[in-house]
């Protein structure tokens, strides 16, 4: 699933002997960032966004020295990736951003169907999840005793490569330094609180709905922004134990990336290494009633990026 770049590398976390080193990722190899660039500041992802506009062309010159390069490399596979930032200040979650979804999840609720917020004046809306709730690829989370009502949700994530405050439409995806997958695991019996009245509006549980430990698989790396021109037409799907569930297209987000990026740093300051999940499409488990099982293998994919596997137990 993995493909080749036109920059030739992809960005990932491995698991080295003296813990997480940020790699470049060349074709069937994995090349320690630092080393092949050399600049120490590079050892981790973090320390290559918060220099992204130095690092982007330093990293794809590497990309292209690093066969005939006297760097050691180790082969991927076999290496261990781990979730590529370690660790964002802030992980956004689109919620409602594809209409498909929204529809699905109106229908299981009894709920009448909404017209397209743009025409009420709307934007888009986030909320977060916390930053070690990152799960690596490949990882086993563990929900069976915790949810009952384990939902999956293939997402498209943005990368952020440089401050952004009040940034335009027009200009915010060049604040992305690059995409990954993502899989917001979503705790669906967990979302509101118990003995509180329905009508409360403190009824709602965020945390323990989208924030526990493992919510987040991210993965298996990050592929640089300029190997995706248009992240609005990007194919992605979700399996569990190799049944198709999700299949669409980031084409049919209500609010764009460009319009996201817009929002939310007009409301605070993205910072390099932040990570907006950009909502899911239909095929849900909510939507037919279905939920993840200790047992279950979760396999997700989007083009251009590749695949990401987690294991529920």
């Amino acid at each position: 699933m993995a493909g080749t770049t036109s920059t030739g590398y992809k960005l990932a976390t491995y698991q080295s002997a003296d813990g997480p080193r940020a790699g470049l990722v060349v074709e069937d190899k994995v090349f320690d960032a630092a080393k092949l660039t050399g600049k120490a500041a590079y050892a981790s992802v973090i320390g290559i966004l918060e220099d992204w506009k130095t690092a982007a062309g330093a990293l794809k010159a590497a990309a292209a020295k690093a066969p005939k390069s006297r760097v050691q490399s180790r082969p991927l596979k076999g290496t261990k990736l781990l979730a590529p930032v370690l660790w964002p200040s802030a992980i956004f979650c689109a919620g409602a951003n594809y209409a498909d979804h929204v529809a699905e999840m109106n229908k299981a609720h009894g709920r009448p169907p909404e017209p397209d917020p743009h025409t009420l004046g709307l934007q888009s809306w986030h909320f977060i999840k916390a930053s070690r709730s990152l799960s690596h690829p490949g990882a086993t989370v563990k929900i069976s005793d915790y949810s009952k009502m384990m939902d999956w949700e293939v997402e498209l994530a943005a990368v952020i490569g440089r401050k952004a405050k009040n940034v335009p439409q027009k200009n915010a995806l060049s604040y992305v330094a690059g995409y990954t997958a993502a899989n917001d695991l979503s705790a669906r019996d967990r979302g509101r609180r118990p003995h509180v009245p329905d009508t409360s509006p403190f009824k709602t549980d965020w945390v323990a709905h989208k924030s526990f430990d493992g919510s987040c698989p991210l993965g298996p790396w990050i592929v640089p922004a300029s190997d995706i021109p248009d992240p609005q037409n990007l194919g992605l799907k979700l399996w569990v134990n190799d049944v198709l569930k999700q299949d669409s297209n980031t084409g049919q987000m209500i609010f764009n990336l460009a319009e996201q990026i817009a929002h939310l740093s007009s409301r605070l300051t993205l910072h390099p290494g932040d990570i907006i999940l950009t909502g899911t499409p239909a095929g849900v488990g909510a939507g037919r009633n279905e939920f993840l099982k200790a047992g279950d293998v979760v396999k997700i994919w989007i083009e251009r990026i590749g695949g990401l596997t987690s294991k529920m137990a």
